[in-house]
């Protein structure tokens, strides 16, 4: 039977709603019994909906307990799926009805819902990310400044953030082991080298996707994969670019540990570099290969010693 998708964008106080069924629009607030109420009456139907920072999840938390489906898109996806179907104005309105169409026409498939324990993760996840970039800047600040005061009030609020890093990182092996599943998964993770607490915490996090999916999806996911860049004779070179970039970062960092210390990525590393490939396309490379590996060690539940090289 063909599902039906129901549209919704999202904003910070009410949200959009575009039904192709009724064929009407409708605005809802978003506070928790409006939200219930609607999860409810969506029944099993699926609800697309862009990623909002945050914006989203209420909704999603919803539909879950209600049994729902929901599929959350990435919002530069949907605006060139409007703009390819001829939708040049923006509104709410316009945008909930493009959401309706989109998952017609794609036939998108409803996202697995996170348990409370990787959602958690991936909030800290990204708290520890904006702790190294606050960190980084007032680095980057303390070795340009000369006055002696702003020095001490610099050197004062870089160790803060270095105490909040400590901290939140603490929290993060914490929730890992709180549930056997996740503590299983890093684990395993870890049993490569190049994979510690944090990266290992980010993939758990940010890409529940692995060992569901085939090498090329994840490493798409993870923006490893290289996109063709051809048009009649011409051949082009090949780039990454799109994906989940916190993931690529981890991962591209990995890849120099264990391209360096792992004797079977080692030797990866020194062919390539033997044929004459540059050398960050040569850890890129070992960030795929990487990658591939782990997505067949979560699959086969398998450690490294026993993963296929």
């Amino acid at each position: 039977m063909p599902h039906n998708y129901i549209g919704v964008d999202v904003a910070k106080d009410w949200i959009d709603v575009f039904d192709p069924i009724r064929s009407r629009h409708e605005r809802i607030p978003t506070d928790s019994r409006s939200l219930r109420r609607f999860a409810l009456a969506a029944g099993q139907s699926i609800v697309v909906l862009e990623a909002s920072g945050g914006y989203e999840r209420p909704i999603m938390a919803a539909l879950s307990e209600a049994g729902g489906q929901a599929a959350c898109v990435n919002p530069r996806q949907a605006r060139e799926f409007a703009r390819a179907t001829g939708r040049l104005a923006k509104s709410d309105r316009v945008d909930a009805q493009v959401l309706a169409e989109m998952g017609r026409a794609l036939q998108l498939v409803p996202a697995h819902p996170r348990s409370a324990e990787r959602q958690r993760l991936s909030d800290l996840t990204a708290h520890r990310n904006d702790i190294t970039a606050m960190i980084v800047a007032q680095k980057n600040r303390l070795r340009t400044t000369q006055d002696q005061w702003i020095r001490r009030s610099l050197l004062q609020h870089i160790r803060a953030l270095l105490g909040s890093l400590a901290k939140v990182e603490a929290e993060m092996e914490t929730v890992i082991q709180s549930q056997d599943e996740l503590r299983d998964q890093a684990v395993r993770l870890r049993s490569v080298k190049g994979i510690g607490p944090v990266v290992s915490a980010t993939l758990i996090a940010q890409l529940p996707e692995l060992g569901q999916l085939d090498r090329r999806r994840v490493a798409a996911l993870a923006g490893l994969a290289p996109h063709a860049n051809d048009s009649g004779h011409r051949r082009g070179k090949r780039s990454i670019w799109g994906g989940r970039g916190s993931l690529r970062r981890c991962l591209y960092l990995a890849a120099l540990t264990a391209s360096r210390f792992d004797p079977v990525f080692r030797a990866f590393k020194e062919r390539l570099i033997a044929a004459g490939k540059p050398r960050k396309l040569v850890i890129v490379a070992c960030a795929r290969k990487l990658l591939t590996v782990l997505n067949a060690m979560t699959k086969a539940r398998t450690p490294y010693r026993d993963a296929p090289a």
